[in-house]
């Protein structure tokens, strides 16, 4: 025990740098495998650059008609006021078949003949309903326009996209959906 207490600590420190720098230049001599392969690998030559699309010349056109309406505008018969023209009547009590959708309601058959024939519709619940002559139906305000044994025909008020309303036609046929 003696042998070891007599080195000193910074000759142990010398000895340890040594090693050190010793093992580092060993590691150095084995990397020219290293440059071998970057050398082969810088001689290969790369694979060719296609060529540039060709770029292809568009025909110039020019517009004449800036005297005309600019149809991105909108036209004098949308601007007309929101106040004419068709409106739903907001005060009138709602019928059971204007909460559903006009496309998930289903004409089944008919009852009577003439002036008063009813339709018979089918709601999605279920639930089989008769209708009259300019009763509603449909969540666009659809009113029931004619009856007949194969179709019933609407009137639907939907906005027109300016706060006014406009009337679109629909039918349900018999046996739909």
């Amino acid at each position: 025990m003696k042998m070891f207490a007599a080195i000193k600590p910074t000759s142990l420190m010398r000895a340890a740098l040594l090693l050190g720098v010793i093992m580092t230049l060993s590691a150095c001599s084995g990397d020219s495998d290293l440059r071998e392969w970057v050398a082969q690998e810088k001689a290969k030559k790369g694979a060719p650059i296609p060529p540039l699309p060709v770029i292809k010349t568009f025909e110039t056109f020019t517009y004449n008609d800036q005297d005309q309406r600019d149809p991105f505008s909108p036209s004098t018969a949308e601007l007309q006021p929101a106040n004419s023209g068709p409106r739903p009547d907001e005060n009138r009590a709602k019928e059971p078949l204007e909460m559903f959708a006009l496309d998930s309601l289903k004409m089944v058959g008919t009852v009577g003949g003439g002036a008063s024939m009813e339709v018979l519709v089918k709601d999605p619940g279920g639930v089989i309903h008769r209708v009259r002559r300019n009763e509603h139906m449909g969540q666009n305000y659809g009113r029931v326009t004619a009856i007949a044994e194969d179709h019933i025909d609407l009137v639907e008020l939907v906005s027109n996209g300016n706060g006014g309303w406009m009337e679109r036609p629909a039918s349900i046929a018999l046996g739909e959906k």
